[in-house]
């Protein structure tokens, strides 16, 4: 009777610290929302953004990926972001998709520009990047590497 009991007691134990650990990574992880004024960007490729990705300025969350659509009339993907209403972007601020690391994943990286004025809520960044997959940038170097190269003109004697 007396082991059952201890048993009881360890097992108890361990869900509570369990549940602390659980507690302190939810609230460290900066996993939530941010919610304040929208923008817009355009881009040729998402590369598999998700909605609630991070939006980052110099590798600092500054807002999330709120919403994203297909825009009917150019084909692009048309991402909507949601900008902590301390941040006030320039208008020339340029937005480009990056990946945390080889195989993390996807976030809308902001570079802001020198511009006085900013962007207003529902505005639109006007200048982006677009997202090249690893498979395309290998594609690429490999052409580069393979293409021919034109023969050097011949000397004149």
């Amino acid at each position: 009777m007396g082991r059952n009991l201890i048993e009881t007691i360890m097992g108890a134990v361990v869900l509570v610290v369990a549940g602390f650990f659980l507690v302190f990574a939810y609230t460290h992880a900066d996993l939530k929302e941010i919610r304040g004024y929208e923008i817009s960007a355009q881009f040729a490729s998402v590369g598999g953004l998700d909605k609630g990705s991070d939006v980052r300025i110099n590798g600092v969350k500054v807002g999330t990926v709120a919403d994203y659509e297909l825009d009917k009339v150019t084909f692009n993907a048309v991402v909507r972001l949601s900008i902590s209403p301390d941040v006030r972007l320039p208008v020339d601020t340029v937005a480009t998709i990056s990946t945390e690391g080889l195989l993390g994943g996807k976030f809308v990286k902001l570079i802001p520009g020198r511009a006085t004025d900013r962007i207003a809520e529902g505005g639109r960044l006007t200048k982006t990047k677009d997202f090249k997959s690893i498979e395309e940038m290998v594609g690429e170097l490999i052409f580069l590497a393979t293409a021919d190269t034109p023969a050097p003109p011949a000397s004149k004697p």
